[in-house]
């Protein structure tokens, strides 16, 4: 007769099912005992030697609908929910084999399975699945005819502006903007002997659901209900061998995405063309191949390098230059774009501790993208409505990238390390108006530990960005104006500084910590852009241990953002300038009471946090000085769990979550579908919502007082 041991170990599933089927009866009977395991028609039942797990069943009720609040839990719409997880592990003779099963009865569940045997393999198993939710607001008149069609109502009146729209009212349907990612994994690794390894990883991701963009017709425009539906195909795969002083790894790594509609074509509501049509993310493919290892040299010197050669590919069809057949475009240039795009990586890192109280580390790494799509010449349509004045040829951006870290620690003291480092980065593109931009930083720390009881870390540095010349050709070129410098390809003088204290009181059982970093950017040879940028931040965090039953914590944070830009409304010099002022800050605090009458548990947190920001226009321009209506958000968060020990198989669980999130936007406030004449928006409205979860569920342990007994 086959053992639930050996079955595992060929199958992987049995006992998992056994146990699940033994939650289920306990919960319809009530029954709180361990179960009797004698009438198993089994030899060698891992229940009665290596399995321990714990399972909870219940349910949860959400008072409300509110999509941000169901964003990535899956608690978006008013009603009941099934609440269902769980974990465990089997061990035997070698043998290992854990799962975890988390929210299955929501859109956020979770399910891992892994194990092997010890010295010879291993496997893994995992799904998630992980809503994302952004408006329940949204209406839309548009229709779908397939995937990559949206189709009007039968009695749409066009008109020149959304005030004309006179079926508008009646053609309004609610649609959410969301979508879901599925992720499968499938990996393990065999190791045929102590010194060798083989490994495989495998994983499928598909999203779908329902996006914004936008659809213009040159002078007027549309927000659309965007679906979408991709799956992105994964592998990972090597061999890896070890020796006492190192290892070397042979992998190969390949990314293969699929977009299951490559236009997406609206009907336009507007007078003007009858059909617009956008371009979607192309089938793509990347892979690489790549070596890596490291060995230990003497003197505690270990080398660590690796490379890798990849190429990224795309040979979608392309779609035409139009959709409006009273154009007579050309035809395009070749079917596909047949791009691709070669790079390499390359790493190189030393560390050593030449001597006991220093430590040194050198660290290169050089990256290249090297465009090699052909170069045509294009005749595009603007927006379906009229040809380009200009046939552009397309641009193969390319650059090569270095990276150069030297780092140093020494003990000066017994409690005291001072630390220094030196960075400097290279960077070379094509096709931009920056060609070649380097940048030096330099950094120091020391941290202090004083009598076992402080620490203290304390470091400042500064790195300033420069470059060769800016190409003003490329600006004006792509339509821009020559006197803009983009915050990425400019002039920048960086300053910067962070400091960490946490403190242990020696005689209350109290811990300390604060924190508080700065930075400093200043773009002083910019004249339109990003001109300058300052950030402080602040978090302090206290933890109290009343008794071994009873702990407190309280937790605060501020960050303050400021930033200045120039802009130009007349297409030259600077002639307005906008004040960007951020603030965030949040406070939170909670308790945890262990063992109330030696069966209870309790546990409440509470968060509040508020956000704003501040923008002022300054200038000819802008007609003196104006200010934007202030953003605003504020968040509310309570959380309340209590636990009842009925005994070491069975406990009962209530929890009670409260959120209340309410935001001010000016972009989204008051802008119905037909606000703006020329536009025809979604009607999304500004976050403001007050959600109730109240929950109720019962976990159950199997192994529990068996593990407990052989521990002690």
């Amino acid at each position: 007769m086959m053992n639930c041991a050996a079955y595992v170990t060929r199958r992987g599933s049995h006992c998992l099912r056994l146990a699940i089927a033994l939650t289920l009866t306990a919960a319809a009977t009530g029954a709180a005992a361990q179960p009797d395991t004698s009438e198993w028609k089994c030899e060698q039942c891992p229940f009665e030697t290596g399995y321990r797990a714990d399972y909870t069943l219940g349910g949860s009720y959400v008072s409300d609908d509110a999509a941000r609040f169901g964003d990535a839990t899956g608690y978006d719409e008013k009603g009941g929910y099934v609440e269902a997880d769980g974990a465990g592990r089997y061990t035997n003779d070698g043998y290992r084999m854990d799962w975890i099963l988390e929210d299955l009865g929501l859109d956020s569940r979770f399910a891992e399975l892994e194990g092997g045997h010890q010295g010879t393999y291993e496997y893994r198993l995992a799904y998630r699945q992980l809503p994302h939710h952004v408006f329940d607001t949204t209406r839309t008149i548009y229709g779908t005819a397939g995937s990559d069609l949206l189709i009007l109502p039968a009695d749409w009146v066009r008109s020149g502006t959304t005030a004309g729209f006179t079926a508008l009212d009646t053609s309004l349907m609610a649609r959410d903007i969301e979508s879901e990612r599925k992720v499968l994994e499938i990996g393990g690794r065999y190791l045929p002997t102590s010194n060798f390894e083989i490994f495989a990883e495998y994983a499928r991701q598909e999203r779908d659901g329902l996006g914004i963009t936008s659809g213009s017709f040159y002078t007027q425009g549309n927000l659309l209900p965007r679906p979408f539906d991709y799956q992105t195909d994964s592998a990972d795969v090597g061999l890896r061998l070890r020796s006492e002083r190192g290892f070397v790894t042979l992998a190969y790594y390949g990314s293969f995405f699929q977009d299951q509609a490559s236009v997406l074509a609206w009907e336009n509501a507007f007078i003007g063309p009858d059909l617009g049509a956008l371009a979607q993310p192309p089938d793509n493919n990347f892979q690489q191949l790549s070596l890596s290892g490291s060995y230990r040299l003497a003197f505690d010197t270990v080398i660590a390098a690796s490379a890798g050669l990849g190429r990224a590919e795309q040979d979608d069809a392309l779609p035409g230059y139009t959709v409006n057949p009273t154009l007579s475009p050309s035809p395009l240039p070749r079917s596909s774009l047949d791009g691709q795009v070669d790079t390499t990586n390359l790493a190189l890192t030393i560390t050593s501790q030449p001597i006991a109280i220093a430590r040194v580390k050198l660290a290169y790494r050089y990256d290249e993208r090297e465009n090699e799509t052909p170069l045509e010449t294009w005749e595009p349509v603007i927006v379906d409505t009229l040809p380009a004045f200009e046939s552009p040829v397309n641009t193969p951006y390319s650059f090569e990238r270095a990276r150069l870290n030297l780092s140093a620690d020494v003990d000066v003291l017994e409690s005291v390390r001072v630390s220094a480092g030196y960075d400097r980065t290279e960077l070379d593109r094509e096709f931009q108006e920056v060609s070649e931009q380097t940048e030096d930083s330099g950094w120091g720390r020391v941290r202090w530990r004083a009598n076992g009881y402080v620490d203290v870390n304390v470091r400042a540095g500064a790195a300033k960005r420069e470059i060769d010349e800016f190409n003003e050709s490329v600006l004006v070129a792509n339509g821009q104006n020559p006197l803009l410098r983009k915050y990425n390809l400019a002039h920048r003088f960086r300053e910067f500084a962070d400091v960490l204290v946490s403190a242990s009181l020696p005689d209350l059982p109290i811990s300390l910590s604060a924190s508080y970093a700065y930075a400093d950017d200043d773009y002083s040879k910019s004249e339109l852009g990003l001109l300058a940028s300052e950030d402080h931040r602040f978090g302090a965090d206290l933890n109290w241990a009343l008794n071994e039953r009873t702990s407190l914590y309280l937790h605060g944070g501020y960050e303050t953002v400021d930033a200045t830009q120039a802009g130009s409304e007349s297409f030259a010099a600077p002639d307005w300038r906008a004040r960007h002022d951020d603030n965030f800050y949040t406070v939170g605090f909670g308790a945890n009471v262990l063992r109330i009458a030696d069966r209870v548990d309790l546990r409440f947190d509470y968060v509040h946090g508020e956000g704003s920001s501040e923008i002022v226009v300054e200038g000819p321009a802008a007609g003196g000085t104006s200010r934007f209506p202030d953003l605003e958000s504020t968040l509310d968060t309570v959380r309340l769990s209590a636990v009842y020990r009925w005994s070491d198989q069975l406990e009962a669980i209530l929890q009670l979550r409260y959120e209340s999130f309410e935001t001010l936007d000016w972009a989204l406030a008051g802008v119905e579908p037909d606000t703006i004449p020329a536009v025809l928006t979604l009607g999304a409205d500004p976050y403001d919502y007050d959600v109730t979860v109240v929950g109720l569920g019962f976990r159950f342990y199997f192994g529990r007082s068996e593990i407990a007994q052989t521990e002690e």
